[in-house]
């Protein structure tokens, strides 16, 4: 079987269960494992390169769920197109059984869902008993203001870690992935902790000083009042896939230093 992915979370499950030798293209954003980097780049979620997909041979498309004329010309070349969409954490494991028996690794792919499931079942344990902060969740700003702001909302993977790693989210009343919240609607809301997830690597200290310094606007929100304001970076805090369970232990870390005291 040739596979070509381009939705890096499910390249990186498809590695996770023992079906990376069989991808031979991926999306212009794969990164992750460092295998892919050698790999042919057939473009991303708004510019898919068609042509430059069928060359490939595959037998098996990994698309997104909104790249409808893509999976269109695909199925009329005959090649078997898997459409994706992420949703909340427990798609994450039907999404790896579903992988699992596309690529015949359905073995595997049972394995890697229970080494997920363990691995946020011990967060839960660590954190458990532990009051729950008000916590906020950013996924971008503009740099060095607070403005451009996108939150989490009540659904999706990262509202889910969230409640695995022992907070309560803010706007988890909301019915959405994310939103735009107004400065006001913060103050309003006051959260205890503030985590932002940075999908790029770990700036200098001298910039993660500096953006961490913007909210010291809003100098009456509790989070800020503590100095409750985490930055966290890395690819996998924001691609529901395999390394979640790091994610989530990332998270838990922020909102409950003190459960992991004692550990690294």
């Amino acid at each position: 079987m040739r596979i070509v992915s381009l939705v890096p979370a499910l390249t990186e499950m498809l590695y996770a269960i023992g079906a990376g030798p069989r991808v031979v293209g991926v999306s212009s954003y794969d990164r992750f494992p460092d295998a892919v980097r050698a790999l042919p780049s057939v473009g991303g979620l708004l510019d898919p390169d068609y042509e430059r997909i069928v060359t490939l041979r595959p037998d098996l498309v990994i698309s997104y769920g909104s790249q409808v004329e893509l999976e269109r010309r695909l199925g009329l070349a005959g090649v078997q197109v898997f459409s994706y969409r992420h949703r909340d954490l427990a798609s994450v494991n039907d999404t790896l059984l579903t992988l699992g028996q596309l690529t015949g690794q359905e073995t595997r792919a049972r394995q890697e869902v229970a080494r997920l499931t363990g691995t946020l079942d011990a967060i839960r344990r660590r954190v458990a008993g532990r009051r729950r902060p008000r916590t906020l969740i950013v996924f971008g700003r503009d740099a060095d203001q607070l403005r451009g702001l996108y939150v989490s909302g009540g659904t999706g993977f990262v509202h889910d870690l969230v409640r695995v790693a022992g907070g309560d989210n803010v706007f988890g009343a909301v019915n959405r992935e994310s939103l735009q919240p107004s400065l006001e609607s913060l103050l309003a809301i006051a959260p205890e902790v503030i985590v932002e997830l940075h999908a790029s690597g770990e700036p200098s200290p001298a910039v993660r000083a500096r953006e961490q310094n913007v909210w010291t606007r809003l100098s009456a929100i509790p989070a800020v009042k503590t100095n409750r304001i985490h930055l966290l970076y890395g690819a996998y805090l924001t691609i529901p896939g395999p390394r979640l369970g790091d994610a989530a232990e990332a998270l838990a870390r922020a909102i409950h230093p003190d459960a992991f005291a004692a550990t690294r």
